[in-house]
C-alpha cells in the first residue's frame, strides 16, 4: 500500500472513531428531553457523557488536521464549498460544550432549562451537520476544474445529502439511548433501553438506504460485504436489545458504524471527494496527496502519537466505566 492511500485509510479510521464516540454523545444530548422525567435524571444523563465527550471530538480535530497535512486540495475544497454548513456544526459544538459547563453554575430551574435546550438543540444541529458534510464528501460536490465551488453555499444539498444528514443524526439517537441503558441503572436505564428498541426501524432505515444508493452509485463488488455487516449489525443489535443485554447491542452499533464507514470510503475510493459538475475534476487520492517526505514525516509522528492518544482515551472510558444513577449524584452546589 503506497502512502496516499496508507493516509486515505487513516483519515477514513478517524471517522469512524469520531462517529462511534460522538455519536453516542450528541445522541445523549438529542434525548435529553425525551428519556429524563426530572433533573436529576437530567443530571445522570450529562455526567454519562460528561467525563468523554471533549475527549471524543478530539478524533474529529485529527482528522480534519491529518486531512490538511496529507491531501490539502482535499481539505480545501471540501472545507471552502461547505463553509457555512461547517460553521453551522461548529458554533454547534461551542454551544454544547459552553452548555455542559454553565447548567450547573446557578441553582436555578430555568438556569438548567435553558442551557439544557441548548444542549439538545446544539446535538441536533451538529449530528445533522456533520451527516450532511459527511454525505457531501461521498455523493460529491459541484466543484470546477479548479477544485472551488460552483455555485452558492447550499448548491450540493440535494435529497442524497439530505438523507445522509437524516441517517447520521438517526443512527446518534438510537446509539445515544443504548449508551444511556448502559451507563445508568433503574427506570431510566429500561426507559432508554425501550425506546431504542421503538425507534431503532424508524431510525436506522436512513442509514441503510443510503448505503444501499452509494453502493449502487459508486460501490465496487467487494463493498456489497461491508454493508450486509451493517445490516447484520443492526439487526443483532434490535435482538439484543430485546433480550436486555444493551451491552452486545452497543457494541452491535458498533460493527454498524465500522461496516458503513467501510462502505461509504470504500465507495468513495480512488476519489476524495467527487465533482457532480465534471468526473474529470474529482479529487483523486493520488493527485491530491501532499508530497512523499511530508506523507513519511506524518507517518512517524502518528507511529509514536497515535497509541499515546488510545492509551489515554482507553483509560478514560476504564475509570470512569461503572452505571450511575440518581443515588451517585453529589448535592447541587454552585459557586
Amino acid at each position: 500500500m503506497d502512502l496516499p492511500t496508507l493516509w486515505f485509510a487513516i483519515i477514513a479510521l478517524l471517522w469512524l472513531g469520531y462517529l462511534f464516540l460522538e455519536g453516542f454523545d450528541f445522541g445523549v444530548g438529542m434525548l435529553l428531553p425525551v428519556l429524563a422525567r426530572d433533573e436529576a435524571e437530567r443530571r445522570v444523563m450529562v455526567n454519562t457523557i460528561g467525563p468523554v465527550w471533549d475527549g471524543n471530538e478530539v478524533w474529529l480535530l485529527v482528522a480534519g488536521g491529518a486531512t490538511f497535512a496529507a491531501f490539502p486540495g482535499w481539505y480545501a475544497s471540501l472545507f471552502s464549498a461547505a463553509y457555512l454548513p461547517l460553521l453551522l456544526f461548529l458554533v454547534a459544538l461551542i454551544g454544547r460544550g459552553v452548555s455542559f459547563e454553565y447548567r450547573g453554575k446557578v441553582d436555578s430551574h430555568r438556569w438548567r432549562r435553558t442551557w439544557d435546550a441548548i444542549i439538545t438543540g446544539c446535538s441536533w444541529v451538529a449530528a445533522l451537520g456533520i451527516g450532511l458534510v459527511l454525505s457531501w464528501n461521498v455523493w460529491g460536490l459541484p466543484l470546477d476544474a479548479g477544485g472551488d465551488r460552483a455555485g452558492g453555499p447550499f448548491a450540493a444539498v440535494t435529497w442524497p445529502t439530505l438523507l445522509g444528514a437524516v441517517a447520521i443524526a438517526g443512527y446518534a439517537a438510537v446509539h445515544g439511548a443504548v449508551y444511556t441503558a448502559l451507563k445508568t441503572e433503574g427506570e431510566l436505564s429500561a426507559r432508554a433501553r425501550g425506546f431504542a428498541f421503538q425507534i431503532a426501524p424508524l431510525a436506522l432505515t436512513p442509514l441503510a438506504l443510503l448505503l444501499v444508493l452509494v453502493q449502487l452509485r459508486s460501490g465496487s463488488v467487494w463493498t456489497w460485504v461491508p454493508l450486509g455487516v451493517v445490516i447484520a449489525a443492526v439487526l443483532a443489535a434490535a435482538d439484543r436489545l430485546r433480550a436486555a443485554r444493551e451491552g452486545q447491542a452497543f457494541a452491535a452499533l458498533g460493527v454498524a458504524v465500522v461496516g458503513a464507514v467501510v462502505t461509504l470510503f470504500g465507495a468513495l475510493y480512488p476519489d476524495v471527494l467527487p465533482s457532480t459538475v465534471d468526473p474529470s475534476y474529482s479529487l483523486t487520492v493520488a493527485g491530491a496527496a501532499s508530497s512523499h517526505y511530508t506523507l513519511v514525516v506524518m507517518s512517524w509522528v502518528a507511529l509514536f502519537g497515535t497509541p499515546a492518544v488510545l492509551v489515554y482515551q482507553g483509560w478514560t472510558y476504564w475509570v470512569f466505566r461503572k452505571r450511575i444513577g440518581v443515588r451517585h449524584l453529589p448535592p447541587v452546589h454552585v459557586p
